[in-house]
């Protein structure tokens, strides 16, 4: 059994974006469903630019505090595997998602102390993914693709039920020191492969693709 990364670029917004992350050996693709995001993407672009991503590539619909109606448009208008939870959903909600609509969650939550991991517990064997992202700073006004990092070392040795993505700062030069700092088994960029907000590079994904799963 391979010991692999698993790596998700997320905040895609184009086709050529997707190819390249296909290309380089992306396990998860993700679009925006967050207006506030400058990777905001639409039910169609969003349609059009995951039709073509083959079936061993799960493809992830980001939100934040969605409803119940928010939640059906996207699963009656986009391709999706996964649903990523970034907002204050409770492990109650999550839940609930997972059983109204029967798809997959990966909950985000912010990190910044050992804290805010005991906190994280509670979703624990209740999302089908952690997703560790930095939280955001003072005033920010979205909860992720923030570009911020937090102590990664804070993950080590922690023992989850559910598996977890690392995000929150990470770029082509810090990936591996950060996944051998938390033992990351999966990580998850955004901005760090971007040359402008919104704009992804295929260089820099490539380049991070390749450092994740070096080891």
């Amino acid at each position: 059994m391979s010991n692999t990364v698993e790596v998700k670029i997320c905040g895609l917004t184009d086709g050529d974006a997707v190819d390249a992350a296909l290309e380089a050996g992306a396990d998860f693709v993700g679009v925006v469903f967050f207006e506030k995001s400058p990777r905001h993407v639409g039910l169609l672009e969003a349609a059009e630019i995951l039709q073509w991503v083959p079936e061993e590539v799960r493809r992830v619909g980001l939100m934040v505090d969605p409803d119940d109606a928010l939640l059906a448009r996207v699963m009656n208008n986009v391709r999706l595997d996964v649903f990523q939870l970034h907002g204050s959903e409770s492990p109650e909600r999550v839940e609930a998602i997972r059983q109204e609509f029967g798809m997959p969650v990966i909950k985000a939550l912010g990190i910044s102390t050992a804290a805010d991991l005991d906190a994280a517990k509670a979703y624990d064997g209740v999302a089908d993914w952690l997703l560790f992202d930095a939280r955001p700073p003072a005033g920010a006004d979205r909860p992720g693709g923030n570009a911020a990092a937090f102590d990664w070392s804070l993950l080590k040795g922690r023992n989850w039920t559910s598996p977890w993505f690392l995000a929150g700062g990470l770029t082509p030069d810090n990936v591996a020191q950060a996944i051998a700092l938390s033992g990351a088994g999966a990580v998850d960029v955004s901005s760090g492969v971007e040359s402008a907000p919104g704009v992804k590079d295929e260089d820099l994904i490539a380049r991070f693709i390749a450092e994740a799963k070096r080891g």
